[in-house]
């Protein structure tokens, strides 16, 4: 099974009064993520930027590390 960490910065927004995910955005490298998720905290009522460990074969998503947030956001490990 082939691992590799990625960087990804999700935001969120208000629907009905409940948090809900918008589209994710990849990014190259941890800094990365975190300008990326700073540019957009004044769209969204929060944004937060992980990292996770993508199995590449089967696309799953483990792991998830909070690298900064911004505002309102979802517990992903709760999940």
């Amino acid at each position: 099974m082939a691992n590799a960490e990625k960087f990804i910065i999700l935001p969120y927004r208000k629907n009905r009064g409940n948090l809900v995910p918008g589209e994710m955005r990849q990014a190259s490298n941890p800094i990365s993520a975190e300008k990326i998720a700073s540019a957009m905290a004044k769209r969204f009522v929060g944004v937060a930027a992980y990292a996770i460990i993508v199995d590449e074969e089967t696309g799953d998503m483990t792991s998830p590390r909070l690298l900064a947030r911004y505002g309102e956001i979802a517990d992903l490990n709760s999940a």
